[in-house]
């Protein structure tokens, strides 16, 4: 029996998206699986007459396309039984999750969680945060990128609605608000500048004060003590400290990049890796050091 509209839950929910400028189509009932045989992200819509007429149809699930909507949604998700252990930085038992392991991010590069945001609870137990797309952007979906259980959802992506049910669990809107800006830290996180390459001979580490001398050694020597397991971290964290004293005018730019470079090189391991982490953390205290 085809639904109708007054009693059909899905259609009000769907509605009411479209409302928000969420471009919308039909998954197929208890699945995320798109109803449409081609072009789901093309044929999405707004248009309420459409909305009705598919969803008088059937008891369709609701897919919100990313890109026609201008959204960027991060989709922290919960482990499976064949979930691979996370790795550094995310290799603390309190981690357990996407939603855990962003808010290490957060501390990492010492922001707020960006929790105050539309949020929809998934049908285990994830969550999905929706931001908008950056301006002059057109992210695409990422897996695993920003960390662990943490997937993103942009142009050529969607996720499931709230009021849609996948294998009899409910996707439902725990925080209604309009979407956020994407935070610049996660923005940075997902198009980190280029790597950093060994330049020249190893730095002599002479500081243009007995003060910066002590600053600069004092953190190194933390990342070269750090125990395995835990060097990436303590790398990000010596890199943020450091990208505040480049701010304040405390270090030189050039010393400490050929500093931390060496110290990448020494410590081996996967050293693209640290480079990348070298850079994130300059680059978020630099930009903390210029806010303060």
């Amino acid at each position: 029996m085809a639904a109708t509209i007054t009693d059909n839950h899905l259609l009000t929910a769907a509605l009411d998206l479209a409302g928000h400028d969420m471009h919308i189509f039909p998954l197929k009932p208890n699945s995320k699986v798109p109803a449409l045989t081609h072009d789901w992200e093309g044929r999405a819509t707004i248009n309420p007459a459409t909305i009705e007429r598919c969803w008088a149809t059937g008891a369709f699930n609701i897919g919100v396309a990313c890109g026609p909507s201008g959204l960027y949604v991060l989709d922290l998700d919960t482990p499976k039984p064949d979930t691979p252990p996370p790795a550094s930085p995310f290799d603390d038992p309190s981690i357990t999750t996407g939603a855990d392991a962003l808010a290490q991010l957060a501390l990492l590069n010492a922001e707020p969680y960006p929790g105050d945001v539309m949020t929809v609870i998934t049908g285990r137990g994830g969550e999905h945060l929706y931001f908008r797309q950056p301006e002059s952007a057109a992210l695409r979906n990422t897996a695993g990128k920003l960390g662990y259980l943490i997937d993103t959802r942009g142009v050529g992506g969607y996720v499931v609605g709230p009021g849609s049910v996948v294998n009899g669990r409910p996707y439902r809107a725990t925080f209604l608000a309009e979407p956020a800006p994407l935070p610049a830290w996660i923005r940075r996180l997902l198009d980190p500048p280029k790597r950093l390459a060994p330049a020249g001979p190893p730095p002599r580490y002479r500081s243009p004060s007995k003060y910066a001398d002590a600053v600069l050694r004092g953190e190194l020597d933390k990342v070269l003590s750090a125990k395995p397991g835990t060097r990436n971290d303590t790398l990000n964290r010596v890199a943020f400290t450091l990208g505040t004293h480049i701010t304040r005018g405390t270090l030189p730019t050039d010393l400490i990049e050929r500093a931390l470079t060496e110290v990448a090189h020494r410590l081996g391991g996967d050293v693209t890796k640290s480079l990348d982490t070298i850079n994130n953390g300059l680059s978020a205290g630099m930009q903390k050091g210029a806010a303060q």
